[in-house]
C-alpha cells in the first residue's frame, strides 16, 4: 500500500505573526483616516453650500424689506394728514386726502423671510456643521425676524382689524361703494373725488371713533417701518459678513 506523506508546513514564528497584524492593522486604520477626510471635505462643501444658500436667501430678504419700507412710508404721508382731514369733516368739508387716507389704510402688507435655507438646516440637521459664529450669526436674524413676525400677528394685525370695524360702522353704503368703479377688477377705491358724504348722517361719534382708530393704525405703522428698517440692517451686516468670510458676489 502506497503511504501518502502530508508537505510540510513551516510554522510561522511569532515575528511574521505581528508583521501580518500590523500589515492589517495599518490597512484598516489608513481606510478609516481615509474615510474620516472624505467626509470631512464633503462636509465642508456642504457647509459652504448652505452658507451660500442663506446669503441669497438674504439677498432676496432686503429687496422685500426695502419695498416693505417704502410702502410704510407712503402709508405714514398719507395718514399724517389726519388731523386736517378730521378738522375738515367737521366742517362738512369733504377733504381731498380722505380718500388717500382710506386707500393707505385697508390692507396690511406684512413680511416674511425667506426660510427655504434655514428650513433645510433644521430639518437635516445642518446647524452642527456650521461653525460656531456663522451659526450663532443665523440664529440671531432668524430671531430679530421671529420679533417683527409676532408684532406682525398681534398689534399690527389687531389695529387692522380694528380700523376695518370702525369704517364699517361710520361709512355710508352708497357712497362707500360709489368709491368702486369695479371692484370685482380693482378692490381699492379708484375715483379720483368723492361725491357725496362718506360717514353716517355726520355722526361725530362715529367719525370720531373711526379717526381714533387710524391715529393708533399710524402709530403702529410707525413702529413697523422700524422693526422693517432694523431688520433690513441686520440682513445687509449679515450680506457684508459673509461676503467678505466667503468671497461671495
Amino acid at each position: 500500500m502506497e503511504v501518502h506523506h502530508h508537505p510540510h508546513v513551516a510554522k510561522k514564528n511569532f515575528k511574521e505573526y505581528f508583521l501580518e497584524f500590523l500589515m492589517i492593522f495599518l490597512a484598516v486604520t489608513m481606510g478609516f483616516f481615509a474615510e474620516q477626510i472624505r467626509e470631512g471635505f464633503a462636509e465642508h462643501h456642504q457647509e459652504k453650500e448652505y452658507i451660500f444658500s442663506f446669503y441669497e436667501d438674504l439677498k432676496t430678504d432686503t429687496i422685500r424689506l426695502n419695498y416693505l419700507v417704502g410702502f410704510e412710508t407712503n402709508k405714514i404721508a398719507a395718514l399724517n394728514t389726519l388731523q386736517g382731514c378730521y378738522d375738515s369733516l367737521l366742517k362738512n368739508q369733504q377733504p381731498a386726502s380722505l380718500l388717500n387716507i382710506i386707500k393707505n389704510s385697508l390692507s396690511n402688507n406684512p413680511f416674511q423671510m425667506n426660510e427655504r435655507t434655514l428650513q433645510q438646516l433644521s430639518n437635516a440637521g445642518g446647524f452642527r456643521l456650521l461653525n460656531k459664529e456663522d451659526a450663532d450669526s443665523i440664529i440671531s436674524y432668524e430671531a430679530d425676524e421671529k420679533r417683527v413676525e409676532e408684532y406682525q400677528s398681534t398689534l399690527y394685525q389687531q389695529s387692522q382689524d380694528n380700523l376695518r370695524n370702525a369704517l364699517n360702522n361710520a361709512v355710508d353704503f352708497t357712497s362707500y361703494s360709489s368709491l368702486y368703479s369695479n371692484v370685482a377688477n380693482n378692490p381699492l377705491p379708484d375715483v379720483g373725488e368723492i361725491k357725496s358724504f362718506l360717514f353716517i348722517s355726520h355722526d361725530k361719534a362715529l367719525l370720531n371713533k373711526y379717526f381714533n382708530n387710524l391715529f393708533q393704525y399710524l402709530r403702529v405703522i410707525v413702529q413697523h417701518r422700524n422693526g422693517l428698517k432694523r431688520l433690513n440692517a441686520h440682513a445687509v451686516k449679515q450680506l457684508d459678513y459673509f461676503k467678505n468670510k466667503y468671497h461671495f458676489k
